[in-house]
């Protein structure tokens, strides 16, 4: 078995053209801190890494987030396998790094033993154009999205450059807590921040007005690509629309570090059309974030299927069954 230490990993992702940024080593060792085990495999020009939750009974569910690196062969699945199996795995997810319109090549030699399945990550994204002037992508945005932008520059809004986790908590709880919706533990926000600070590939961004902190974002870049995960705001001074310009500069940021696009991270799973018809109603899931993403005038584009490769049949359907009724992963 072709295995890597993160050491090795690293170096060989250094020869890579591209890669999604949950495939490296930091993201691996991030999962650590909270439940996983991360292994890494090498064979020829193919590479994962893979994560393992832990189960009752000793078994485990197996997950490559936004991977395989390289178009796999026999061989590599192989080598997955055993892994996946000398680790109790019932089954092991695959969620590709391509587009759904993007061929899935690594179903090729053993298409049988593939079964599409639910995602982990947000199926549906927008994901914004930096390959252009700062001029162009501000006339891109929807009219009142750039309206709101240059609105928090003359109402004196001062974005910043930050390591204050705890700030960044504070107004993640308030957004939590006005929204109805669950958040990670502050140690899972330093934790995430401190994996990706040492290689410059992380931007934690607050914006102030008057020293007092209003919102804060953080995004991520790798390769030609970055993302925005997290973002939150609270209930000071709202009017001065902070939020709008924390995305102008993390955009600014990602273009520095020869980014092309930019990456929103999540909206609702469903058609353009009833995107337009519903936003303005609706404020469930992802809705609520829906109307705010789709001002900066991205395409919407929607990932690949999830796949999954069982080992257990029947243990497998129980936990289908079980996960149909709570969100394990």
């Amino acid at each position: 078995m072709h295995l890597v230490n993160k050491s090795d990993w690293d170096s060989w992702l250094s020869h890579q053209m591209n890669y999604h940024i949950l495939q490296t080593s930091q993201w691996g060792s991030l999962k650590e801190n909270f439940g996983w085990l991360s292994f890494r495999i090498i064979t020829a020009e193919v590479g994962a890494q893979i994560l393992f939750r832990k189960l009752p009974l000793g078994l485990k569910i197996a997950y490559i987030p936004k991977g395989p690196i390289g178009k796999p062969s026999l061989s590599f699945w192989t080598q997955v396998d055993e892994l996946c199996r000398t680790q109790k795995a019932i089954f092991l997810k695959i969620e590709p790094d391509l587009w759904e319109s993007e061929q899935f090549n690594f179903l090729e030699k053993d298409p049988k033993k593939f079964f599409p399945s639910s995602s982990i990550q947000p199926r549906q994204t927008i994901v914004v154009n930096l390959d252009i002037n700062e001029d162009v992508l501000l006339n891109r945005m929807k009219q009142k999205t750039r309206y709101n932008t240059k609105l928090a520059e003359k109402k004196e809004v001062c974005i910043k450059e930050s390591d204050d986790i705890e700030t960044f908590f504070e107004i993640m709880v308030s957004t939590g807590n006005r929204d109805n919706f669950g958040i990670h533990s502050k140690k899972y926000y330093t934790k995430v921040y401190n994996q990706f600070k040492a290689s410059g590939k992380v931007l934690l961004l607050l914006a102030f007005y008057q020293d007092q902190p209003l919102a804060g974002l953080i995004a991520f870049y790798q390769g030609y690509r970055a993302w925005y995960f997290y973002g939150a705001s609270n209930e000071i001074e709202r009017n001065r629309m902070p939020t709008y310009l924390l995305q102008l500069h993390a955009m600014r940021w990602a273009v520095l570090n020869g980014c092309s696009e930019y990456d929103l991270w999540g909206i609702p799973d469903e058609n353009a059309e009833i995107l337009e018809k519903d936003f303005l109603k609706r404020t469930d899931g992802l809705w609520g974030v829906y109307r705010f993403k789709r001002g900066f005038g991205g395409e919407i584009k929607r990932y690949h299927t999830a796949y999954d490769r069982v080992y257990n049949k029947a243990i497998y359907k129980l936990y289908q069954l079980y996960s149909s009724r709570r969100a394990v992963l």
